[in-house]
């Protein structure tokens, strides 16, 4: 049952900045829920674009980027559970991906050299594979031009192409690592990854509008993309789709031909993706179906910190390599004292609590047009916000990120 203390303060806060124009953020929807799947608040604030006069609403479908990633995980981990894939086994995964065993590592003065270690399922999960992303990696960058790498055309060969930035099991770095892995589950499973997803996840939890491939209604609901250009004044402004190729297939064929992008793919209603994050409080049980997505040791597992090896993984700093996509940050969620970070199969885990009242070991991670989720098994509360702005890290969408959980979680201490 919606908190109606918690309720009116969320919606004070998102309309305090959709309600100003210098913002540039046009809309944005908050949504939390408990442990028995219900909605502690569920605010939508502004409207659906700056020159849109339709409201954003509850109903209103997001490209939801990274928090794919998220669905991808669960349904790899389901691959486990049936014996059709290995976390640990580097040689079942070059015999569905070849390409993976021949992949090379990119050096700073752009040669390439063999890798030194094998690649695991697990290592894609964790994002210690050694892949990056063309927006966060300059050297990535500048290997790909003239022509260019761009994860977020649809298109598998953009990511078959594209060489490794580090030397697998050396470090953690955020790239097309869980593309890959949604590439081995395709290729382990002859089905596609969101077929898997819808079939897996999707369903059993009694949701429709989540998917890599909108349908009619769902395009009617989408939000508007935005940017803030670099160089220019700061102001946003109305932009053509990041992610185009699944809101413009029309046939099945066209559909049938798009990659299917376990890193980026999905868009969604946050009221429906928030569900999934409800099932994970209860050790992979949805609370409103009843249906058992993972088992709870998998649950656990995905938990479970991945790179010990890395406590400081998140403060060596976000840089931007293209400004349009992202802006630079000197770290990812600053906790007072510097605890030990964590990372998950697909997530980020702070260790200690948090200063919005969050519990230790809480996942959360984010999407590329400035949403983010978050998962609290120990207190039992999860939720996400959502926006679609670019570039990655706009202050006035993570200040209300903050703010609505610490609402959430201020009304858990009452």
């Amino acid at each position: 049952m919606v908190n109606a203390k918690v309720q009116e303060t969320v919606q004070k806060s998102l309309d305090s900045v959709t309600g100003d124009k210098s913002t540039g953020v046009a809309g944005l929807v908050f949504v939390a829920v408990d442990k028995n799947g219900d909605e502690i608040v569920a605010s939508a604030s502004g409207k659906r674009g700056l020159e849109s006069k339709e409201d954003m609403d509850l109903n209103t479908v997001f490209w939801i980027a990274s928090c794919t990633k998220f669905l991808a995980a669960i349904a790899c981990l389901q691959a486990v559970e049936q014996g059709k894939l290995n976390l640990d086994d580097h040689k079942q995964v070059y015999k569905l991906c070849p390409e993976l065993e021949k992949v090379q590592v990119l050096q700073e003065d752009g040669s390439l050299v063999d890798k030194k270690k094998d690649i695991t399922l697990r290592m894609l999960l964790s994002h210690t594979a050694g892949f990056g992303y063309e927006f966060f990696s300059s050297k990535l960058r500048d290997y790909g031009r003239p022509v260019g790498f761009d994860v977020f055309h649809a298109d598998e060969r953009d990511i078959l192409r594209m060489p490794l930035v580090n030397q697998p099991g050396e470090k953690w770095e955020y790239g097309i690592n869980i593309d890959w892995a949604g590439i081995v589950l395709e290729r382990a499973t002859g089905s596609k990854l969101n077929d898997l997803i819808q079939k897996g996840i999707i369903e059993p939890l009694g949701l429709k509008n989540v998917t890599m491939f909108p349908s009619s209604e769902m395009k009617k609901n989408l939000a508007t993309m935005h940017q803030r250009w670099p160089g220019g004044s700061g102001a946003s402004e109305a932009r053509d789709h990041v992610y185009r190729e699944p809101l413009v297939a029309e046939t099945d064929a066209h559909k049938a031909a798009l990659f299917n992008s376990g890193g980026a793919g999905a868009f969604a209603q946050p009221t429906q993706y928030v569900q999934v994050l409800a099932a994970m409080l209860n050790d992979g049980k949805s609370p409103k179906t009843g249906a058992q997505i993972l088992k709870p040791e998998t649950v656990n597992m995905m938990w479970e910190n991945q790179i010990p090896q890395h406590p400081n993984f998140a403060r060596e700093g976000l840089s931007s390599a293209k400004t349009e996509h992202s802006n630079s940050a000197p770290e990812l969620y600053p906790q007072e004292g510097n605890p030990p970070q964590g990372w998950g199969l697909s997530m980020f885990i702070t260790h200690e609590p948090g200063v919005t009242g969050r519990g230790a070991n809480t996942g959360w991670w984010a999407g590329i047009a400035n949403l983010f989720w978050w998962c609290d098994r120990e207190k039992g509360v999860a939720g996400m916000i959502a926006s679609q702005v670019m570039p990655f890290g706009d202050p006035h969408v993570m200040g209300q990120w903050f703010a609505c959980e610490g609402a959430v979680y201020a009304s858990l201490a009452a």
